[in-house]
């Protein structure tokens, strides 16, 4: 019989919120780290290293050309030795925080190249230290932009955990696919991708809002 369980629904719900939350601020830090990592190293920056920056480079571009669900079978082997199984909610994050971190990363370069170069000289000049440059302008400076790339990973994530879902992973996903296309439960497997759908618009609203309140610009 056709119809709507609520209780299923809120529990795949938490379940899609857990797996995005968790995922993106590890995802977000490392890819910040990441990131700084690449624009410092690069040529002219505050600590150039052109083999480091390279080799980096390299990885992140290695990692982000893998597809998600490909991902997720790679490390398969390595979400069952740290988490116990390969199902579940929390199976899914070490694919999700893997997919997400040179992706972030990447926004986080972008990000940085946006800042005035001009300032950076001149904070130079006037005797700042190169770790100083970072937390005191590089960071402030691109934070609009940085926290844009966040929301654009959390929406980039949230589609993931669908996908997770589809193969035992838990959330909407997962529900959408088994209680709803599976059993040809119409109200589920469109309930469950509205649901997707709000949260998309809600994450995206967020990192607007706080945006347009940050950006002095």
């Amino acid at each position: 019989m056709n119809g709507i369980n609520s209780q299923q629904l809120i529990e795949a719900f938490n379940e899609t919120i857990y797996m995005s939350f968790v995922s993106l601020v590890i995802a977000s830090l490392l890819g910040l780290l990441i990131g700084i990592l690449l624009y410092c190293t690069s040529s002219g920056g505050l600590y150039q290293n052109k083999f480091l920056n390279r080799f980096v480079d390299m990885i992140v571009n290695i990692l982000r050309a893998i597809p998600f669900i490909i991902l997720m079978f790679i490390v398969m082997p390595f979400t069952k030795f740290f988490v116990g199984s390969i199902l579940g909610a929390s199976a899914a994050l070490p694919a999700l925080i893997i997919s997400a971190i040179p992706f972030y990363a990447r926004l986080s370069v972008i990000a940085f190249m946006e800042v005035n170069k001009g300032t950076i000289e001149a904070s130079k000049a006037m005797g700042a230290s190169k770790f100083q440059i970072i937390y005191k302008i590089l960071l402030p400076e691109s934070l609009p932009a940085l926290i844009s790339g966040i929301a654009v990973t959390g929406i980039s994530l949230i589609s993931y955990t669908a996908m997770a879902g589809a193969i035992g992973s838990g959330g909407l996903g997962n529900l959408a696919y088994m209680y709803g296309w599976v059993r040809r439960n119409d109200a589920i497997l469109y309930s469950s991708t509205l649901i997707i759908v709000i949260l998309v618009f809600v994450i995206q609203g967020l990192g607007d809002y706080i945006v347009k309140k940050i950006d002095k610009r």
